[in-house]
């Protein structure tokens, strides 16, 4: 899977080909309308309860590394 920055870099130089300027400035609405679109998000009661469940066990230590969930999931299929 690729990082955040591998993505980034790979749509800027995707980006820097583009020679098509109509293409570009839809691309340029695209990005901007998406930016402040993405920010909060209105939860629902049952997602906030989910979220402040996860804090309490993350709080508690109720947690598991990858390996341990890989072992887990191994032994329940």
């Amino acid at each position: 899977m690729q990082s955040e920055d591998q993505i980034r870099n790979n749509l800027i130089n995707k980006i820097l080909a583009i020679r098509n300027k109509e293409f570009l400035m839809a691309l340029d609405q695209l990005i901007t309308s998406g930016s402040t679109e993405a920010g909060n998000t209105d939860l629902t009661p049952e997602q906030e309860l989910v979220l402040q469940m996860s804090e309490d066990d993350i709080q508690n230590r109720r947690i598991l590394s990858r390996e341990e969930m890989k072992e887990k999931a191994t032994e329940w299929l």
